[in-house]
């Protein structure tokens, strides 16, 4: 099974994302969830994105790569919601024995001269999603493909931003078990 490494979003470690560790650890995977916030939580976005810029771009990825350095040898899916699907995104475009990227609700720039062999990342993003528009989307698809990605793009029409998480406003319940459904499956091709 896989060792996967989730990190949370701006929410910070909530509840949310300890039920999603719980249920691909029930499935056999190996789950570490870092707190990248310090143990604070927001109670919403815009709370959120202030503790992300009060901790910085930099610091967080500082502290994703520390959380996540001594476990790498044993060949990582990096794994994350919204925040942290960005920061996963970046640790998995930087580590050469990657074995996948799962991304739920967000991504992130990609570098120029990013080149992976293909590296197997799984998408899955509202439609729409105001953080993630449809051009960003189709410009992302073809950065990662152009690196040597192989990706999949699943899109959830009518679900909110973070709509796997149940305790806020977005969480779609259809939608999050499809989600889950098809993110169990691709962690176990990952074998």
């Amino acid at each position: 099974m896989a060792t996967v490494v989730l990190f949370h979003s701006v929410y910070g470690l909530r509840p949310a994302v300890h039920s999603a560790a719980d249920r691909l650890r029930a499935a056999g995977h190996e789950v570490h969830t870092p707190d990248l916030f310090d143990g604070r939580t927001a109670p919403t976005i815009e709370a959120g994105m202030k503790l992300k810029d009060e901790f910085g771009r930099d610091e967080l990825l500082r502290r994703a790569i520390t959380a996540t350095a001594p476990l790498s040898e044993q060949g990582l899916v990096y794994a994350g919601f919204s925040l942290g699907g960005a920061i996963a995104q970046n640790l998995a475009l930087g580590d050469a024995k990657a074995r996948g990227l799962l991304l739920l609700h967000g991504t992130s720039d990609i570098a120029e001269d990013a080149a992976v062999d293909e590296l197997p990342v799984q998408l899955h993003v509202a439609d729409p999603d105001p953080f993630e528009p449809h051009d960003w989307l189709s410009a992302w698809y073809l950065l990662m493909r152009r690196a040597g990605a192989d990706v999949e793009v699943y899109r959830y029409p009518g679900a909110g931003h973070l709509y796997t998480d149940d305790e806020l406003d977005d969480y779609d319940k259809e939608s999050a078990e499809a989600t889950w459904h098809t993110a169990l499956g691709f962690l176990d091709s990952l074998d």
